[in-house]
């Protein structure tokens, strides 16, 4: 009986401390979003963080884009042929790239070069108390802090996933015409004919949430780690980087059903 007691005792206080976890997680973002209105942006940090996330992940993206439309083109390939269905080789490789693999895989590409940065330097600056410093110059950290890196992201991300699907796009091209054998114009054709603006507002309006999740997230975690993490050494950094990681490509995933549940 004790031992089902300290089960439930257990269960009930992590369910707390999610629960807890949540609503400080939320109070974090409105304190970042309400200093928008508070004071003026500085749009050097902002720029700064653009950079950051956009141009120095452009060659990932690119990269990745490339390899991921060759082998969707590859895998939708052998399934249509046997159906006597190449023309739509296509129409199946730009609806998959972009309403769901373009803004899913800029995310993840995202939250493993700039989410885990992101947690690490935030980390640090606490650790080092430069947030208290900041405080004591009377400079609202969050203003100055947070919010360019939030900016940046919900600029970077669908500017990506744009590209993301163009160059996903053009590797189908590589894989279906220049390998397969397929007609140009079917391809290209069955691409202009396929996608609507709806889909192109799906795929934009998830790499918008996706943006504010792969920001919010290690920002919270790099901010409050004396909180989730008993050392705050190295090695809490090092633990709430992954922490944060992790939890941005759950609740990103998580939040890639609710949008698309909703767009149909």
């Amino acid at each position: 009986m004790s031992t089902l007691f300290d089960s439930v005792s257990k269960l009930g206080a992590a369910t707390r401390k999610n629960i807890d976890s949540l609503g400080l997680a939320t109070l974090f973002l409105l304190r970042i979003v309400s200093s928008l209105f508070t004071g003026r942006v500085s749009f050097k940090q902002v720029i700064k963080q653009i950079y950051f996330i956009g141009n120095r992940s452009l060659i990932v993206i690119i990269v990745a884009a490339l390899f991921t439309g060759m082998v969707v083109a590859l895998q939708f390939y052998d399934t249509l042929v046997r159906f006597g269905s190449v023309d739509l080789l296509g129409s199946a490789v730009a609806l998959s790239l972009i309403k769901e693999l373009g803004p899913v895989m800029t995310a993840l590409m995202v939250i493993a070069r700039v989410g885990s940065a992101t947690c690490s330097e935030i980390g640090i600056m606490r650790n080092e108390q430069q947030f208290d410093a900041l405080d004591c110059m009377a400079i609202n950290s969050y203003r100055y802090v947070m919010l360019p890196r939030l900016l940046a992201a919900l600029i970077c991300v669908p500017i990506l996933t744009a590209v993301f699907d163009l160059v996903g796009i053009g590797g189908g091209y590589i894989v279906g015409i220049h390998i397969q054998g397929e007609s140009p114009g079917a391809y290209i054709q069955g691409v202009m004919d396929t996608i609507s603006f709806k889909d192109v507002l799906v795929g934009q309006i998830k790499s918008l949430v996706f943006g504010l999740f792969i920001m919010w997230i290690p920002l919270y975690y790099g901010y409050y780690l004396h909180r989730n993490q008993k050392n705050m050494g190295a090695e809490g950094v090092s633990n709430g980087t992954t922490q944060a990681v992790v939890m941005s490509a759950i609740i990103m995933l998580f939040s890639d059903y609710i949008v698309s549940s909703l767009a149909l």
